[in-house]
């Protein structure tokens, strides 16, 4: 038995969701990926997943064995990447997905310094809010604004950004400021649309309590530059990463709302299919874009 493709094959089964969808992913059948899974509980001694006609879920054993099969073969992946980052240039088109404001703002400057750094590489990029499939929409690398992560993808978090509740000086002469995050049922409120539950706002307190509440809504919108407009305006109040309104804030055009209460953070990813034969110029941008966001990121920055 091929032990490590065993553990590939063990790990696309658990990321993917399947023994389908694994080997879809890998290229092969459905019978492959079952004869490799058992074939490694057996060399094994034990059972590493629950089937049913349904879904695959882990064992104790197989939730411990998959930690250290993806640190494996992570490892050996990263070292196949490296020699041939160094064997061969970085060349070809290189297609981005990135989210629309982020993608504007904050990855549009750097784009310039990579074309100058590596001039055989030509960049496609194309920026949505809408939560693309990197694989079937055929791009190389994905921009992703997550609190979660990808469990379909291999991720590398770039940077982290503050969620902000705030509101213009304006709008709280008007209404006045809320006292706990329950009072917001009683405010106009600018709701975002992509969000899993776009009024019901999770906040955390000084201890890392969890308070969900239902607020009231003022205006529905999918775009973090609207929301930031009406809050300008003094209509409503708003929640909204700190890349988007860091500048508001140090300015005092927004304030920020309910000391000792705050918005869980989101990371700034990049997303690709695999890391076992990254490509060299999938590889250079990652690491790239994660040294432009070293350290604290530009909307952290005074100034």
């Amino acid at each position: 038995m091929d032990r490590l493709r065993a553990y590939e094959v063990f790990a696309a089964v658990v990321s993917r969701g399947g023994f389908a969808r694994a080997a879809d992913a890998l290229d092969t059948s459905p019978a492959n990926v079952t004869r490799y899974v058992s074939e490694l509980e057996g060399y094994l001694g034990t059972r590493l997943l629950n089937r049913t006609s349904r879904r695959v879920s882990l064992t104790e054993a197989g939730e411990a064995l998959y930690e250290r099969a993806r640190s494996i073969l992570d490892d050996v992946a990263e070292a196949e990447a490296a020699a041939t980052a160094s064997a061969a240039g970085a060349r070809g088109r290189l297609r981005i997905n990135a989210p629309l404001v982020f993608g504007m703002r904050h990855l549009a400057p750097l784009w310039p310094r990579f074309m100058a750094l590596h001039p055989q590489v030509e960049l496609d990029i194309a920026l949505t809010d809408r939560v693309v499939d990197i694989v079937e929409e055929g791009f190389d690398l994905g921009i992703r604004i997550s609190r979660g992560g990808s469990q379909s993808y291999v991720s590398r978090k770039l940077a982290t950004s503050r969620n902000i509740l705030c509101a213009a000086p304006a709008y709280l002469a008007k209404h006045g400021a809320p006292s706990d995050p329950a009072a917001l049922a009683d405010h106009g409120c600018v709701i975002y649309g992509y969000a899993p539950e776009p009024d019901v706002w999770t906040f955390l307190d000084d201890a890392g309590a969890e308070t969900r509440v239902r607020v009231g809504t003022r205006l529905r919108t999918n775009s973090g530059d609207t929301a930031r407009a009406v809050a300008l305006a003094g209509e409503a109040i708003t929640w909204q990463p700190s890349f988007l309104i860091g500048e508001d804030l140090r300015a005092g055009t927004l304030v920020p709302l309910l000391p000792g209460w705050r918005l869980p953070d989101i990371d700034i990813l990049a997303l690709y299919a695999s890391r076992r034969h990254l490509s060299a110029k999938v590889r250079l941008m990652v690491d790239f874009l994660a040294d432009a966001f070293r350290g604290d990121p530009p909307w952290e920055r005074d100034g």
